[in-house]
């Protein structure tokens, strides 16, 4: 940021100042962790000196709050790859199980929207089909936080749900799927080529309940990348111009993400690795009966709280996902 030339450079004076402050910030919460370790250890001795159980107390206070803060803090170090700081586009889809799979999405988009405001985190319906009877057949939110998709990478995969289904009169024990995709958010400065040539644009009417424009008016859009066969929609928007901006953004996301996949098989062929990611590969299961049981089948993570799991708990999950992540390398 010292060097001639620097504040000319507009494209990049922006990304270097956000890196920089994004150091600082790690640094001066490093230094800050470490002055509270000291004053624990300064508490502590005193307590133990001048026989003050006030003392003691307050030292084992202040070492639970320091561990928080230590654990929040290794939370972020471990979101550092490529894209962890961006937002995050999450897409459900019903699976095998039909209207009870369609409850499933609809009971996992309540669960991720919880997640996302205890969090502090915005959602945005991008694009929703409602099923005919009970539910949701699929759908696209946006969340927009920092380190959003960082967070929610680690639930992509199949969702697998085991209950006493609502929906059968004779109280049979149903198993359903959902898949979960989740994309980042792509950022300006990120070049994917997409030719014009490639695309078909349709508009047509939203299918939201309400609104005078929304009922109206072709606002919503649908694209088609040809090549691939890619189809994104978007209609939460008022606006066609701003419901195509928001498609594109999903298309390129879904594109950068393709090209990553190929990439990744390319090398997991060249290890010698052999891994499908089939429907019936769940990473997690939820089951409700006939007992009460959230298990990851990744890390080994279990939480017997499954109303807590679908109110948004699922920090413990995440936390696992980012720890086996970081020792895989």
């Amino acid at each position: 940021m010292t060097c001639e030339g620097f504040w000319e450079e507009q494209n990049r004076v922006q990304e270097v100042t956000q890196t920089v402050t994004h150091l600082k910030e790690r640094i001066a919460a490093y230094n800050e962790l470490e002055a509270a370790l000291e004053d624990v250890e300064v508490l502590l001795d005193l307590g133990e000196e001048e026989d003050e159980e006030a003392l003691v107390e307050e030292a084992a206070d202040a070492l639970a709050d320091l561990r928080r803060r230590v654990a929040d803090l290794e939370m972020q170090v471990m979101l550092n790859g490529p894209h962890d700081d961006s937002n995050a586009i999450v897409a459900l889809h019903a699976g095998a199980g039909g209207t009870e799979a369609q409850d499933w999405v609809e009971m996992l988009l309540r669960m991720f929207t919880r997640w996302a405001e205890n969090h502090g985190f915005k959602v945005s319906i991008l694009d929703i089909l409602p099923a005919d009877e009970a539910g949701i057949k699929s759908v696209t939110f946006a969340v927009t936080g920092p380190n959003a998709y960082g967070y929610l990478k680690s639930e992509k995969g199949v969702h697998r749900l085991v209950r006493i289904s609502p929906f059968d009169a004779a109280g049979r024990r149903h198993t359903s799927f959902a898949s979960v995709e989740v994309l980042p958010e792509v950022k300006d400065d990120v070049e994917v080529q997409i030719a014009p040539e490639d695309l078909r644009i349709d508009t047509y009417r939203s299918g939201g309940a309400g609104g005078q424009h929304v009922n109206k008016t072709d606002s919503a859009v649908r694209i088609t990348h040809i090549p691939t066969g890619i189809v994104v929609q978007c209609q939460n928007e008022r606006s066609q111009i701003s419901n195509r901006n928001t498609a594109m953004k999903v298309l390129t996301a879904k594109l950068m993400d393709l090209e990553n996949q190929k990439k990744e098989a390319e090398l997991s062929q060249m290890r010698g690795e052999n891994k499908e990611i089939a429907w019936g590969s769940q990473i997690r299961s939820y089951v409700f009966h006939p007992y009460s049981l959230v298990k990851d089948h990744r890390t080994g993570v279990e939480i017997g709280n499954v109303d807590a799991v679908m109110d948004g708990n699922l920090d413990e999950f995440i936390t696992a996902y980012l720890q086996e992540q970081a020792r895989n390398g």
